[in-house]
């Protein structure tokens, strides 16, 4: 089987390619830096020539409101159609846990048109919609920093971590559309802001966190119930401090 991974060079995307070549599948992990650029259009149609199926992983190198909308509807809109032209059977993509309850946020507004193109396209789809990421918490607690210290919410968050999210991606890459969402998460559950600090500890990092109810996370204010999901989630088997253990001898 043929399939083609948008983004297939970056964290997730290497490590769903790698799982899913161990398998016996030709995949192709397309990007700029490989000559597949779904804003430009460039090599779209050769990659795609004899694909089954199409994973999009790629993210905006802005998150500038304009910017990040941009890069989401053209990217979206030529791949698909670069997809509707090569017969492929399945559109997958990565997006993030959410995403309609954070509407206040530039990247997750362009985020949730990205959605609507592939509901839209008439291609069959599974959208994968995953908790934030362990590897992200370094840049979620710089992104927080006021006036020397790190303000967060102390809203609830699950975070997964990348090796559990690409074996999902490649599991959903061999099951059939679900013309739906299906939902990813870490196994373990915290409060945004003692997580980053237990990070940041572990770290030898000595910035203090602050809990701020008003912190913004990309532009939107946090509830409980945001960034979790209660709606069945697979469930990752990488809690934090195994996670953490692994990561931190890189």
């Amino acid at each position: 089987m043929k399939i083609v991974i948008i983004g297939g060079t970056g964290l997730i995307g290497s490590k769903t390619t790698e799982r899913l070549r161990a398998k016996g599948h030709e995949v192709i992990a397309a990007s700029p830096n490989t000559g597949v650029n779904t804003i430009t259009g460039e090599g779209l149609a050769d990659a795609l020539a004899g694909a089954d199926i199409v994973l999009d992983l790629a993210n905006s190198p802005s998150f500038e409101d304009k910017a990040v909308m941009e890069f989401f509807e053209t990217s979206g809109r030529n791949l698909l159609a670069a997809e509707k032209a090569a017969g492929v059977k399945h559109h997958i993509a990565l997006s993030v846990v959410g995403t309609q309850r954070l509407q206040d946020s530039g990247y997750f507004r362009a985020k949730l048109q990205q959605e609507k193109l592939i509901r839209d396209a008439g291609i069959p789809y599974t959208i994968v919609h995953s908790t934030q990421f362990m590897e992200f918490l370094g840049g979620i607690a710089q992104s927080g920093m006021v006036d020397g210290k790190v303000h967060l919410s102390p809203a609830f968050v699950q975070p997964i971590a990348s090796d559990d999210v690409a074996e999902a991606m490649g599991d959903v890459a061999l099951g059939l559309p679900v013309n739906g969402i299906i939902e990813i998460a870490g196994p373990e559950r915290f409060r945004l802001n003692e997580l980053v600090a237990r990070y940041l500890k572990a770290t030898s990092d000595a910035r203090d966190v602050v809990a701020d109810p008003d912190a913004k996370y990309f532009g939107a204010r946090l509830e409980d119930g945001t960034l979790v999901s209660d709606d069945a989630p697979r469930l990752g088997k990488i809690g934090f401090e195994q996670w953490f253990a692994t990561s931190s001898r890189k």
